[in-house]
C-alpha cells in the first residue's frame, strides 16, 4: 500500500511539472558548455596574438570613451594570460534612445549594458557584444523564465516546477528501491534482449537511480534564483548575516585621483598569481576602488578575493579574501558552479551534460511507462467483462 501511495503522488506530481522539467533539463544541457562554445566559435573577440607590452588600464578605457563618447564604464577585467582579449563591461546611452527601451511610469531608466572587448596591446576595439542580443541568452530565458522575463509567471513556474522535481526524485527512489539484495543487483542493470516495454522500463528506473542524485543536487541548488526567501534561508540555517558588511570609504583629497593602473597595481602586490583581476570603477567621490581576483588554485570560479584602495591616496583600505567571508556567502558562491557543472572543470562538466540529459528522457520514458500500463489495464478489464458475460446466469 506504501508504494502505491508513493507511486501515485510520483505519478501525478510528474505529469503536473514534466513538461517544465524537460524543458530545463534540455536548456540545462546545451548552457553546460556554454562557455567553451562561446570561444570556440568566437575566438577573435576572446583571443589576440601576443606582442610586446600591453597598455594601460587607463589608455584602455579612453580608447573605448572615444569610440563611444556615451559610455559609461562599470568595469574593466583584465586576464594576466597573454593571449587574451580586455573587457570593458560599459552602459551605453545612446543605444536607449536607438532602442527605443522606456522604463516604466515612476521608474528610473534601465539603459542597456555592453561588453566592449579590447585588444590589450594596442587598445584596438574587437567587438562591442550584449549577451542578451545573442541565441545562448534565448536558451537562458527559457531555462529560468520560460522566456517571461525576471518578474514574469514563467519564473514562478520554473521555480514550483523545480521544487516538485526534488519530490518526485525522492519518490522515485522509494520506489525503485528492492526488497532484496538480489534484486537490487538485477535493477542496477539494463536487461539486454528484452522487448522495447521492458527496456523503456528499465531505461527509466536504471538511469533514474544513477542520476538521481546529480538531478537533485541541480534542482535543490536551482531553487536559489526561483525564491528569495531560499537565499534568505541558507544564510539563516549558517547562522550568518544576510548583507555583507558595507565597503570601506575614500577620503576626498584635493588632489588628483589614483590611475585605474596603479590601483591594479596595488592589487597585484597583494593578491598575485590571479587568473584574472577585475577593476570596478567608484561611482562617486567617497566609494573606493573595487579589484577583485580569482586565484589560479581558486575553489571554483566564483571564489574570489577583494581589495579597497582608496581612489585619492592609493592606500589599501581593506583586503577581503575569499576565505575571510561568513558561511552562508561561502556556500551561496558554490550554487552556481556546482548548478552548472563547472565546480571541478571539465570532468563535472561532463556529469552534468549527460545527466541533464537523461533528465530529458524520464518525462518521455515514464509517460510511455503509465500508457503501457493504462493499456494493459483496460485490456484486462475488457477480458474480465468478456469472462462474465460468457458465464451463464
Amino acid at each position: 500500500m506504501i508504494k502505491v501511495f508513493f507511486r501515485r503522488i510520483h505519478l501525478y506530481l510528474s505529469f503536473a511539472a514534466g513538461l517544465v522539467i524537460l524543458i530545463c533539463c534540455l536548456t540545462g544541457a546545451i548552457l553546460v558548455f556554454e562557455k567553451e562554445a562561446q570561444m570556440a566559435l568566437n575566438k577573435d573577440r576572446y583571443f589576440v596574438p601576443q606582442q610586446g607590452s600591453k597598455v594601460t588600464a587607463d589608455a584602455l578605457i579612453s580608447g573605448v570613451k572615444s569610440a563611444y563618447p556615451t559610455a559609461k564604464v562599470n568595469n574593466l577585467k583584465l586576464y594576466e594570460a597573454g593571449d587574451r582579449s580586455a573587457e570593458i563591461n560599459v552602459v551605453l546611452a545612446d543605444e536607449t534612445l536607438k532602442k527605443g527601451i522606456e522604463a516604466p511610469k515612476g521608474a528610473p531608466q534601465k539603459q542597456p549594458s555592453f561588453t566592449i572587448f579590447v585588444n590589450p596591446y594596442n587598445g584596438a576595439i574587437l567587438e562591442k557584444y550584449s549577451y542578451k542580443e545573442t541565441g545562448f541568452y534565448q536558451v537562458f530565458a527559457l531555462h529560468r523564465w520560460l522566456l517571461g522575463g525576471e518578474n514574469s509567471i514563467g519564473k514562478l513556474i520554473t521555480g514550483v516546477a523545480t521544487a516538485i522535481f526534488l519530490f518526485i526524485l525522492i519518490t522515485g527512489i522509494i520506489l525503485w528501491w528492492p526488497k532484496t539484495k538480489r534484486i537490487m543487483l538485477r535493477q542496477l542493470k539494463i536487461k539486454q534482449n528484452a522487448s522495447w516495454k521492458r527496456i523503456n522500463h528499465d531505461l527509466h528506473l536504471v538511469f533514474g537511480f544513477y542520476s538521481a542524485i546529480f538531478l537533485f543536487i541541480f534542482a535543490f541548488t536551482g531553487l536559489a534564483w526561483s525564491f528569495e526567501w531560499f537565499n534568505k534561508g541558507i544564510y539563516q540555517v549558517t547562522n550568518s548575516p544576510l548583507k555583507a558588511p558595507p565597503p570601506p570609504k575614500s577620503v576626498y583629497k584635493a588632489t588628483e585621483k589614483l590611475s585605474l593602473e596603479q590601483a591594479l597595481t596595488s592589487a597585484r602586490q597583494t593578491y598575485s598569481n590571479a587568473v584574472y583581476y577585475t577593476v570596478s570603477l567608484p561611482k562617486d567621490i567617497t566609494d573606493a576602488i573595487a579589484v577583485s581576483a580569482l586565484p589560479k588554485n581558486a575553489l571554483h570560479e566564483s571564489a574570489t578575493d577583494a581589495v579597497y584602495i582608496d581612489q585619492f591616496s592609493g592606500d589599501v583600505l581593506q583586503k577581503v579574501p575569499f576565505g575571510n567571508r561568513s558561511l552562508g556567502a561561502k556556500v551561496r558562491s558554490t550554487f552556481k558552479p556546482v548548478h552548472t557543472g563547472s565546480i571541478w572543470g571539465i570532468p563535472s562538466k561532463i556529469v552534468a551534460f549527460i545527466v541533464c540529459l537523461l533528465g530529458v528522457t524520464f518525462p518521455i520514458t515514464g509517460t510511455i511507462m503509465w500508457w503501457n500500463r493504462t493499456r494493459k489495464k483496460k485490456r484486462l478489464a475488457a477480458k474480465n467483462n468478456l469472462v462474465t458475460e460468457e458465464i451463464p446466469a
